[in-house]
């Protein structure tokens, strides 16, 4: 796959970033610049049920936009071919920095700030590492994915499990070595 094509504007594909549960995020080149191009995918997963993906996918992001949470902007949505472009964030994600022991205090602190928005609004997102990119010191949660406030999968109590060498975090890594 060398192409895609969202709304009859074609991206060349430059590599594949990520598969998370709902598709693959590619980095993808138009006029010279970066974009990501995310194709929705059906395949299974056990332990989440979707419903419509690409109406989730705009209405999770309009949901954490007036939030306030610092994200990459939704530049393009093809409804029809279930692809959406977003800005490409620069940097590594805190999944790497955690990996390489460059984690920072302050990246623990701004995701703290990004819950001090959330829980008001009742609204949690994926606090899992590889969703979150730093650029210039600050991060950006790079998924759109965001669900009902319920305290067993708020940070505290499951996303902080992955954002160090915890036993969860280690085990995950020997999980899906390459």
């Amino acid at each position: 796959m060398d192409m895609l094509s969202v709304n009859g504007k074609d991206y060349e594909i430059k590599k594949l970033l990520g598969k998370g549960k709902g598709g693959y995020s590619y980095l993808a080149e138009k006029d010279g610049k970066q974009y990501v191009v995310k194709q929705i995918h059906h395949e299974p997963c056990s332990y989440y049920q979707f419903g419509n993906k690409i109406q989730s996918e705009i209405d999770d992001y309009k949901r954490l936009i007036n939030i306030g949470i610092k994200m990459p902007v939704m530049l393009d949505v093809d409804v029809d071919n279930e692809r959406i472009v977003k800005e490409f964030v620069d940097g590594e994600t805190i999944y790497n920095l955690v990996l390489e022991d460059k984690m920072q205090p302050v990246y623990l602190e701004q995701v703290k700030e990004m819950c001090d928005l959330l829980y008001p609004a009742k609204t949690n997102i994926d606090y899992f590492p590889t969703n979150f990119v730093v650029n210039n010191g600050e991060i950006f949660y790079i998924d759109y994915e965001c669900n009902d406030y319920m305290e067993e999968w708020n940070f505290e109590n499951w996303g902080i499990k992955y954002w160090s060498k915890t036993p969860e975090f280690l085990e995950y890594v020997e999980e899906h070595k390459m």
